[in-house]
């Protein structure tokens, strides 16, 4: 029986294709490879890697998908203006290492490299959950590289009051278990927690995601263990780009008082945008208000 979210998968990939965006496979060193979506102009059988020609926008994805199936709407809406960029994290998609080391660091030093390989020196890092906390250190460790960041749903620390334990008590279960669901009723539950409207979802959808999206399921409970160790103690760092908030409104993950408690912290340089009647998965219930924004974000740079 053909699983359904490959297919929508296969779909998804013809369509960003159609936009000028296709998959490319950056070797970061020996054993550790990033697959990017990267523009079509820019990688030809004649000249390998082209260096992009409009302004560079990086797609980061959060826990619980890969880089198309996360950003989809928003890579087909901006691929017309701008290079689009989406990479799969390392044990996400088509990405891997045989390295150890599990932290966002690493992460953000994988992608750096990546996105120099390809060509990029200037770049915004757009970054959802995990993949916001992944720009976060981006911007910190690489601001030659890095212009502007646009974070939703993410935190710096974890002292920013990092995750409502209202939301986990609804549904019984530790964050681990809630992010690396095992069953039907763990997806509805971890559904249920990111959405600000109550989808119901065919069973048979949600058990043919759970079968595509979740591999490496022992190295994503080490990223999770790495990340609890990365931000215990650390310290706000002092950002020299701009960094701008675009949260849901009634995101019941990260509340919208987490990023106002940030912006704070970060003075001048931090703005805040809030999307109504949208939860943690903001980009995903209101594409066209998220892109609005992104791109007035982005005109202003």
């Amino acid at each position: 029986m053909v699983n359904m979210v490959t297919l929508i998968w296969s779909l998804g990939k013809w369509t960003v294709k159609m936009a000028g965006v296709k998959p490319y496979t950056v070797e970061i060193e020996p054993g550790t490879v990033m697959r990017f979506w990267v523009p079509s102009e820019t990688i030809s059988k004649i000249k390998p890697i082209s260096k992009p020609t409009k302004p560079v926008v990086v797609l980061l994805h959060g826990f619980c998908g890969d880089g198309l199936t996360t950003w989809l709407s928003q890579i087909i809406m901006l691929a017309k203006n701008y290079a689009v960029y989406v990479p799969d994290l390392i044990f996400f998609g088509g990405s891997t290492t045989d390295k150890s080391d599990r932290s966002p660091t690493f992460q953000a030093e994988c992608l750096a490299a990546g996105l120099k390989k390809l060509g990029v020196v200037k770049c915004v890092v757009v970054g959802f959950s995990y993949g916001g906390m992944v720009a976060f250190k981006m911007a910190e460790l690489y601001s030659e590289l890095v212009q502007a960041v646009v974070v939703t749903g993410s935190i710096l620390a974890i002292q920013e009051s990092m995750i409502s334990s209202s939301a986990v008590e609804n549904v019984g279960s530790s964050w681990s278990e809630i992010l690396l669901p095992s069953s039907v009723e763990g997806l509805k539950s971890l559904l249920s927690i990111g959405l600000y409207r109550n989808i119901r979802f065919p069973n048979r959808m949600l058990s043919d995601f759970l079968k595509v999206m979740f591999p490496n399921r022992k190295e994503r409970s080490e990223l999770l263990e790495a990340l609890d160790l990365s931000y215990k103690d650390i310290n706000i760092p002092k950002f020299s780009q701009r960094i701008h908030f675009l949260w849901g409104e009634e995101d019941k993950v990260f509340k919208l008082e987490v990023a106002h408690n940030m912006k704070e912290k970060l003075g001048n340089n931090a703005t805040i945008e809030v999307i109504k009647k949208a939860g943690h998965l903001a980009h995903l219930e209101q594409p066209c208000i998220y892109i609005r924004c992104l791109k007035k974000f982005l005109s202003s740079l």
